[in-house]
């Protein structure tokens, strides 16, 4: 799992390549809304794109996690099916029922039975290289996501720039990286992560929480900026040294947000000792979240390494997977 990790900048050159040569076929209806379906490294590509293009992209942009699909999606919607590995079961059960509704569809995949009906029905497809655990195919995922708008015409090619720069930037930076993943992941040995950032950027704290759960194999939990302040904020009432607070920042962010998190680290204080800021880097939105995103998944396999365990192994998902393909 390092070597992938550290090959991420090199994934993200490819992907970008990859886009260059797509092509999509133009709708027969007007698009009035767009809905992803995607789950765990295929799905969570769909939340940061998300939030990438909420200052751009005109249309709502929805994502489904699970096997039905909302009401809304008909011939006037783009379904972009996300399933990395192209079987997983509720991405193909999205299919199944968005090709009832007559949605116009796009599949991104590197094979499996969405990549067979792609070809065999003719609706827009992107094939990416297979063979990877699909929480390490990030890259893929996001640029053939925003690559799919962009042809499309929904956005501008804002984004796609922005991710060769957020490339550039963690070629330049990987180093710096490794030794502040290095240095944090110590602080989280033997502790249990909270994860906290703002609204904007939810998809890196939950990006972050999913790499500590199959990397690192621990718990965790994150929560975002300002809604926390309305909640989970009155749960603070317990001295416990055993909790880590990470905080994903940035130098952008909204001031009262700013304040918000100072006031927040004074709470925190008064219930564990450990509260790591961790400030981004990169003139975009997209460059600061890729940033965070490739320093998180380093502390996720530093934490494993720290905890003795293997960071790709993830046999507990193997066992459902195979009890669930005894039951029709």
């Amino acid at each position: 799992m390092l070597k992938l990790v550290e090959n991420f900048p090199a994934q993200m050159r490819e992907a970008l390549a990859i886009a260059a040569k797509a092509s999509v076929t133009a709708p027969t209806q007007p698009i009035h809304n767009i809905l992803l379906a995607g789950l765990g490294g295929s799905g969570i590509g769909g939340n940061l794109v998300s939030e990438l293009i909420k200052d751009e992209c005109k249309l709502p942009f929805t994502i489904s996690k699970g096997y039905e699909i909302p009401a809304f999606v008909g011939a006037n919607t783009l379904v972009i099916l996300s399933s990395y590995s192209g079987n997983t079961e509720e991405t193909l059960a999205a299919y199944a029922q968005a090709k009832a509704a007559g949605a116009k569809l796009i599949a991104i995949t590197s094979g499996g039975k969405i990549l067979e009906a792609a070809k065999a029905e003719g609706f827009d497809h992107i094939v990416v290289p297979g063979g990877m655990p699909p929480r390490s195919c990030l890259g893929y995922s996001v640029v053939q996501q925003v690559a799919a708008l962009t042809l499309y015409g929904f956005i501008s090619d804002r984004v796609m720039t922005e991710l060769a720069a957020a490339t550039t930037l963690m070629e330049n930076d990987q180093a710096e990286i490794k030794a502040k993943a290095k240095k944090i992941a110590g602080f989280l040995f033997h502790k249990m992560t909270v994860i906290y950032t703002t609204d904007r950027m939810e998809s890196v704290a939950v990006r972050f929480r999913q790499q500590l759960n199959e990397n690192s194999k621990v718990l965790c939990w994150h929560h975002v900026i300002p809604e926390m302040n309305h909640n989970e904020l009155v749960g603070w009432r317990t001295e416990n040294q055993d909790l880590a607070v990470v905080m994903f920042r940035n130098e952008d962010d909204n001031h009262r947000n700013q304040l918000r998190l100072d006031l927040n680290k004074e709470v925190f204080n008064t219930y564990t000792n450990t509260i790591i800021d961790v400030w981004s880097k990169g003139k975009s939105l997209t460059e600061r979240a890729f940033y965070f995103i490739h320093l998180g998944d380093f502390i996720s396999v530093d934490l494993a390494a720290l905890r003795n365990v293997d960071a790709v192994e993830v046999k507990v998902i193997d066992y459902l997977k195979n009890e669930l393909a005894k039951v029709n």
